[in-house]
């Protein structure tokens, strides 16, 4: 029987995988001469400045809780959070989602179907600014409902956000690889939209499955430059009609098999032309077909025999600080914007209870309905995603590697081992490897994935993991502790030290404890 041929997204995940032997040749210095700007400007359209609506007292109208409402949400999603001057003396600006190298590769844009307050047409989110620059002003909402396959999500929405990648801005650092971040980056900034929606009055529905080509078109993109990633329509919550069940997130691309030996520099461009979705699907007969309580009754993946196994329930997080109704999701919203990357940690231990509540936050959301945050956001396919965590300090949990069964709420130990020397390792070198009280690794199946959702499951599988990876981030940060995501790391090496098993992909590393 012959054997059956790697998909493109299987092959370009081998393709890029970083490893001792080789990954010296890859380290090729920068040319900061052609380094890309991580803003988008338009020379024309009309500009509706977000910034008065963030004071104490905004602007008096009759439409001012509407226009404070969307402020805040993007502020919170991708809106700059600080300055910085680097040794160059350039301004270097940070956002409120995290971002491989800063390099901030996405871009938000706003449809409007047609409010009083916003105009039909096409926006672009201008975070240097905090400001929306109407950019086309007929109505393109019917055409967004062709490129989405008629969601029923998009009958009764009025604004959705899409998000896309100008591809460069990550390339230019991390090459090929750079795939790989620009969807955890999306994850990230998914992970903001959810929180920051629920903070104002909104559900965000994730819209995956949609015509590349079309949205492409829709918003004027240049397909070799930018690229649509997610569709994501904002049902308001004040509106009884907008308050709408979930719909289908992910829809399957082809699967490419016959694909020619793909040079260095262009496999990124290759597996992003692969992924994309070129046939129409009926949802209404998608969904019927389906049976959504199946995937519910799943049980976690790895149920090892005899394994030491510990229940990781915990009190939820408190997200509302004070009691007063007045500064409901004060603690979010200002864990949000506070939000920063860990660059060294101290070495000391963290509790097994800060841990238990990290994980409680990050994939038991149905646990903070009373706090009015969203107890079952959208992803695409979390019974893809696996977790193990690495432990080196973590007091009450000993050393070794667990994994994470989130339907269980527990932890199963696998390996008994100190792995710190073995983590600083893993991570390129990296002291955060080392010196972290815990490293949260997310894995999938990816031949199992594809198989499900075609070659377009990369995308869905990394931006899951970044989604989740966010959770983390803002759990850490209301918590006290350092956390800093990691997308460089030796791929097959973290598989046979941790005793992964051999058919997971790792996707995402996330290291836990104590800032120095």
């Amino acid at each position: 029987m012959p054997e059956v041929k790697d998909s493109i997204a299987e092959y370009y995940h081998k393709r890029t995988k970083y490893d001792p032997e080789t990954i010296a040749s890859k380290g090729q210095g920068l040319d900061w001469s052609t380094q890309p700007v991580p803003f988008k400007e338009y020379k024309i359209g009309k500009h509706f400045d977000l910034k008065p609506y963030l004071e104490e007292e905004p602007p008096v109208s009759w439409d001012s809780t509407w226009w404070q409402r969307l402020s805040r949400l993007l502020l919170c999603s991708y809106g700059l959070t600080a300055r910085l001057t680097s040794m160059m003396g350039d301004d270097l600006y940070l956002r409120s989602a995290p971002s491989a190298g800063g390099l901030y590769p996405a871009e938000i844009y706003l449809i409007s179907r047609g409010l009083l307050q916003l105009p039909p047409g096409l926006y672009n989110y201008q975070a240097k600014t905090h400001s929306l620059v109407h950019f086309w002003d007929n109505e393109v909402w019917q055409g967004l409902q062709d490129a989405c396959f008629w969601h029923p999500v998009l009958e009764n929405t009025q604004i959705a956000l899409v998000t896309t990648a100008i591809f460069y801005r990550s390339a230019w650092r991390y090459q090929d690889r750079a795939y790989r971040r620009i969807f955890l980056d999306t994850g990230h900034l998914l992970g903001n939209i959810e929180l920051a929606s629920a903070m104002v009055d909104y559900r965000p529905h994730l819209i995956g499955g949609f015509l590349d080509q079309a949205v492409n078109q829709l918003l004027y993109l240049d397909a070799e430059q930018e690229g649509a990633i997610a569709v994501i329509p904002l049902a308001d919550l004040l509106d009884l009609n907008q308050n709408l069940p979930s719909g289908m997130t992910a829809l399957p691309s082809s699967i490419q098999t016959e694909y020619p030996r793909i040079p260095e520099g262009q496999l990124l461009s290759y597996l992003h032309q692969a992924t994309q979705i070129q046939e129409v699907f009926n949802l209404e007969s998608l969904a019927t077909s389906t049976n959504p309580d199946e995937e519910k009754s799943l049980e976690d993946k790895y149920n090892f025999p005899f394994c030491l196994k510990i229940s990781t329930t915990s009190k939820p997080i408190n997200w509302q600080g004070q009691s007063s109704p007045n500064v409901l999701f004060q603690a979010l919203e200002t864990t949000i914007l506070r939000r920063r990357s860990t660059r060294a940690y101290s070495g000391a231990e963290i509790t097994f209870e800060e841990l238990k509540a990290l994980l409680d936050f990050t994939y038991q959301p149905q646990h903070y309905i009373e706090q009015n945050l969203d107890p079952h956001p959208d992803y695409f396919d979390l019974n893809l995603i696996e977790t193990f965590i690495a432990v080196s300090g973590v007091n009450g949990l000993e050393e070794g590697c667990y994994y994470y069964a989130p339907k269980a709420e527990e932890l199963r130990q696998i390996r008994f081992k100190n792995f710190r020397q073995e983590l600083h390792f893993l991570c390129l070198g990296q002291d955060l490897g080392r010196d972290a009280a815990a490293v949260l690794f997310h894995t999938a199946d990816l031949k199992a994935a594809v198989a499900k959702y075609g070659d377009r499951a990369y995308r869905y599988l990394h931006m899951d993991a970044g989604h989740l990876g966010e959770r983390l981030n803002l759990a850490a940060m209301r918590l006290g502790l350092g956390v800093s995501g990691i997308g460089g790391f030796f791929d097959d090496q973290v598989n046979e030290v941790l005793g992964i098993p051999a058919d997971e992909a790792v996707l995402y590393v996330t290291t836990l404890g104590r800032a120095r």
